[in-house]
């Protein structure tokens, strides 16, 4: 490098900042509406996605919870868990996640009638 020479600073781009506060924003808003609400007696519950639908079953009975509803997705139950530590045994089960059933409401559809229970939301 010789005197007098200009050194390049290396920045990052402009744009960086607007959309790491963008994804921010994003992650905190879907966080807060998929929270299960206090007192709620049914939940959804999202189990590993290469999970088949057996094995979500199975662990959702083996956390004593009653099935609900299944949805398109078959790691992704609605279930009624046991009042006395219901949603901790469902995460030993081996649930990754559980939120809000409004907030998975596009899963089911229209006219799926599984047969798996009582759909809770048009009563």
């Amino acid at each position: 490098m010789e005197p007098g020479e200009i050194i390049p600073a290396k920045r990052p781009p402009a744009w960086l900042g607007a959309a790491a506060l963008l994804i921010a924003s994003w992650i905190a808003v879907a966080v807060l509406s998929l929270k299960v609400r206090a007192g709620s007696d049914v939940v959804a519950v999202a189990f590993p996605p290469w999970w088949r639908a057996e094995r979500a079953l199975i662990a959702a009975a083996s956390a004593d919870a009653s099935i609900v509803r299944m949805t398109a997705i078959p790691a992704l139950l609605v279930v009624r868990p046991d009042r006395d530590g219901g949603l901790s045994r469902l995460y030993e089960a081996g649930a990754l996640l559980t939120m809000d059933p409004q907030a998975i409401a596009g899963c089911f559809g229209a006219d799926d009638d599984l047969g798996a229970g009582d759909d809770l939301r048009r009563r």
